[in-house]
């Protein structure tokens, strides 16, 4: 199952060229160490939030957008085994100057609870983060499932759902803080990609009228009040770059 590093990173409009010219000109070197999929995304539609928000998971400042992106592994110990190697290359240098401040840079690594859908030239993904008591896991898992059957029943192309139960604690940022996480409970990460935003709304629309979505109320595997979540453009995918 996919081993995946998710992030969230603060960047300022105008460093938005600059960020993506770093994602396009380092993600050739993830590859060549068995990275499987890069994908950055922009911030188009990220709400504030009355207890937590992805804002406030970075400490933005000032016009700050939120960028949120993941990396594919083939499995957690392909990914260790990479960031080893790379640690040891010689062109593993940091450039001098970067557009974000990598101190409030938030991410961590993920096992794969499921995913689902036939994937596609993605142009819109719809992503979160959420707390969820580690009790809780299997009903998180089958309540997911059908979210993912769902949204790829109204037109998604791709929807997976993320597990971390040993988040590490980060100096300035971390998952665990951007959901204010309590004692026994882990930090799920997880998203939906679309072909573009318009083909988004039109699914959201068919999703909150589908026979399989929960009622408005129901009990819930995880508390919504503290998931934080946005809708992103397409900045950088792999797998597209050689078609652009």
């Amino acid at each position: 199952m996919t081993y995946r590093l998710g992030f969230l990173i603060p960047v300022l409009p105008e460093k938005k060229s600059a960020y993506r010219e770093l994602a396009v000109a380092t993600a050739p070197f993830f590859m060549e160490y068995g990275a499987q999929r890069i994908v950055e995304c922009w911030g188009e539609n990220v709400p504030r939030g009355e207890l937590t928000d992805m804002f406030r998971g970075v400490n933005a400042e000032g016009e700050e957008n939120v960028v949120f992106a993941w990396i594919d592994w083939a499995s957690e110990a392909a990914c260790n085994q990479a960031h080893d190697a790379m640690s040891r290359d010689e062109r593993m240098q940091v450039p001098t100057e970067m557009p974000f401040d990598g101190r409030r840079m938030v991410f961590a690594g993920f096992e794969t609870l499921g995913e689902s859908g036939p994937g596609g030239r993605s142009g819109y993904v719809q992503g979160y983060v959420a707390p969820v008591p580690k009790d809780n896991r299997e009903a998180f898992a089958g309540m997911c499932a059908t979210m993912r059957e769902v949204a790829i029943d109204c037109g998604a192309l791709r929807a997976a759902d993320c597990w971390g139960e040993t988040i590490a604690d980060g100096k300035v940022t971390d998952f665990k803080r951007a959901v204010k996480a309590l004692a026994g409970e882990a930090v799920a990460f997880g998203f939906v990609e679309w072909s573009s935003k318009a083909a988004f709304e039109q699914g959201s629309q068919k999703m909150r009228d589908h026979s399989r979505m929960p009622a408005l109320g129901a009990s819930m595997p995880l508390d919504g009040k503290r998931l934080i979540h946005g809708g992103f453009e397409i900045l950088m995918d792999t797998n597209q770059e050689a078609r652009r």
